[in-house]
């Protein structure tokens, strides 16, 4: 039989880890470089934004088709991708979200507007009802902010949908 330890050992073991009390400077970093023809650096169709998906989305290594996935792109002034994040990973009909995590990124990248998009692993791209009520939340948490939300596409098997195209955005 071995001994167990003495108290004072086994307390060194099992200290509590502590944050240093200092503050410390952050910085954003690029993850890989996205090779994105000219024709669709400009992101101001909802066409345009599912093909971006589909060049660099399933190619990312974290992202997973039988998940759904919510991805953010991140445009500039004249509506050019900077980038694009993948906000949140979920199961296979549910994704959590929120604004935070939503909106993290456009802040620190000084985006002027975004494009919510998250595929369907059934290929159905119809909304939900909770994909309707998160775009209007996130479309009035955008406006706080000053980010334009300027739409949310569901990207299904061939197909994609824009609830602006819907009507579900209002001005």
């Amino acid at each position: 039989m071995e001994a167990t330890p003495s108290l004072p050992e086994f307390d060194k073991l099992v200290a509590p880890f502590k944050f240093k009390n200092q503050p410390h400077e952050y910085k954003v970093t690029a993850l890989r470089e996205c090779v994105t023809p000219e024709s669709l650096q400009m992101c101001d169709t909802p066409d345009k934004a599912a093909h971006y998906w589909r060049l660099h989305l399933p190619q990312n290594p974290y992202f997973n088709s039988e998940a759904e996935c919510l991805v953010v792109l991140l445009l500039n002034t004249r509506r050019r991708v900077k980038g694009h994040h993948i906000v949140s990973m979920g199961t296979h009909d549910t994704i959590l979200v929120h604004p935070l995590q939503v909106f993290r990124l456009a802040v620190m990248t000084s985006a002027s507007a975004i494009v919510i998009m998250h595929n369907h692993p059934s290929g159905d791209s119809t909304p939900s009802e909770a994909d309707i009520k998160v775009t209007r939340d996130l479309i009035r948490a955008g406006q706080l902010l000053k980010i334009e939300v300027l739409d949310h596409i569901v990207m299904g098997q061939p197909s994609h949908t824009s609830l602006r195209e819907l009507g579900y955005f209002y001005e």
